[in-house]
């Protein structure tokens, strides 16, 4: 009979994990090292995927480009990977505050990230308010 040379297990997706930060500068696009850009997340050893992902803003903030940032040599060169479009927002206490949702990434359309692959993100337009990236992953 054939017998095989080693025994094959493949790694399922299996620590649910979540991830904030927060951003207050302007981002750059611009070559490989942006600026201000902030660290959401590390992959695990063996690469996660990313299955949500969001921006919140903590305050009044002006219209702004979020970007989301892929590196796989320890943040060292970041490159961009998705933007969306923050609209403006004006702090009430009578108004929901808007969600800037990656929506291309779900449960049944994650990101796939290599082993120790970071997540930065970044916002075009200062905010001193501060803008919430929130991430929901999987290590694999």
């Amino acid at each position: 009979g054939l017998t095989m040379p080693f025994t094959f297990t493949p790694p399922f997706a299996q620590k649910p994990e979540t991830a904030s930060a927060v951003v207050t500068g302007a981002t750059t696009v611009a070559g490989d090292a942006p600026a201000n850009t902030v660290l959401l997340f590390t992959a695990g050893a063996n690469g996660a995927i990313l299955t949500s992902l969001n921006a919140i803003p903590r305050g009044t903030v002006t219209a702004a480009g979020l970007v989301l940032f892929i590196s796989n040599d320890a943040g060292v060169t970041k490159r961009p990977k998705k933007s969306k479009t923050m609209a403006a927002y004006n702090a009430a206490t009578t108004a929901a505050i808007p969600d800037t949702v990656f929506s291309e990434y779900s449960e049944t359309t994650p990101l796939r990230l290599g082993a120790n692959e970071q997540v930065h993100v970044g916002c075009l337009v200062a905010q001193a308010a501060g803008v919430v990236f929130n991430a929901e992953y999987t290590d694999y």
